[in-house]
């Protein structure tokens, strides 16, 4: 936990710092760093044992990322946060049925694959309109990662000092309804906060809630989807990249999933 914690400390401010004061051309090269990072990670969790053949699909959506980017991505950005939103509804039908997939065979490796693109192509998208947003894109995008913290954040103290019945006891029996209520109550008091130093007036408190509650509910679905998958290559984490926190796509899956979800939601509601 003080490993975690030290982890936090450093690599919070890092990340505060670069979403406020890179530009985002900058920005979304980092973005991309980190998301092939995980897809590095996704490959041996999808059953690539072999070095060259994870090279070669990170190779594979790092130019997928990068024709996007030279793109006319703006427009394209806005259908792959649909396509992102209708995974994460499948994803969702999926943790349902969590034998689905479990085989160790070339076409469920394939089929994770993809899903790996699926993953990281809507979440990118959506940092990036987020990000390029004017006047305050910067501002909205931290606003979404500050959402998906403090759904993490408070669902972890909740659940451990409260305990009580199991979230998903067959994926990650860690998780309790205590902590997914307590998660959801961090977002509303982060969304609270947030909306004078967003510059949105108290009458649109009701949307600002809904894709808060919205935004921290997917975080969830997108932390119960990895477990799965570590669950059924029998890993305990992604990776060991971060002291005390896994690998990059421990720390990356709630926003992969909440990044396309809130952007979408955020164009919906007309914030």
């Amino acid at each position: 936990m003080k490993q975690r914690v030290l982890t936090a400390l450093v690599l919070a401010p890092l990340a505060i710092m670069a979403v406020l004061y890179m530009p985002t051309g900058v920005f979304m090269a980092l973005i991309s760093i980190l998301l092939l990072a995980g897809i590095w990670e996704w490959g041996l969790l999808a059953g690539l044992r072999k070095t060259l053949h994870r090279a070669l699909v990170v190779a594979i959506n790092a130019v997928l990322l990068a024709a996007l980017a030279w793109a006319d991505w703006n427009d394209l950005a806005r259908q792959l946060i649909v396509v992102g939103l209708i995974w994460w509804i499948l994803a969702a039908l999926w943790l349902t049925k969590p034998e689905i997939g479990k085989a160790r065979n070339r076409g469920n490796a394939l089929i994770k694959l993809t899903i790996g693109t699926v993953l990281i192509v809507p979440a990118w998208s959506g940092a990036a309109l987020l990000h390029a947003e004017q006047p305050n894109g910067p501002g909205w995008l931290l606003y979404a990662v500050m959402l998906v913290w403090a759904a993490d954040t408070f669902a972890y103290f909740v659940g451990s000092r409260v305990g009580g019945r199991k979230l998903a006891p067959s994926i990650s029996p860690g998780k309790t309804w205590a902590g997914f209520f307590g998660g959801l109550a961090g977002v509303m008091l982060v969304a609270s906060a947030a909306m004078p130093l967003l510059g949105v007036g108290w009458h649109q408190w009701l949307p600002m809630a809904a894709l808060a509650l919205l935004t921290g509910l997917v975080s969830v679905l997108g932390d119960l989807f990895e477990s799965l998958m570590k669950r059924q290559a029998g890993a305990k984490d992604s990776g060991d990249l971060l002291p005390g926190h896994g690998g990059a796509l421990d720390r990356l899956d709630s926003l992969i999933a909440a990044l396309p979800v809130f952007a979408l939601g955020k164009l919906w509601l007309g914030l």
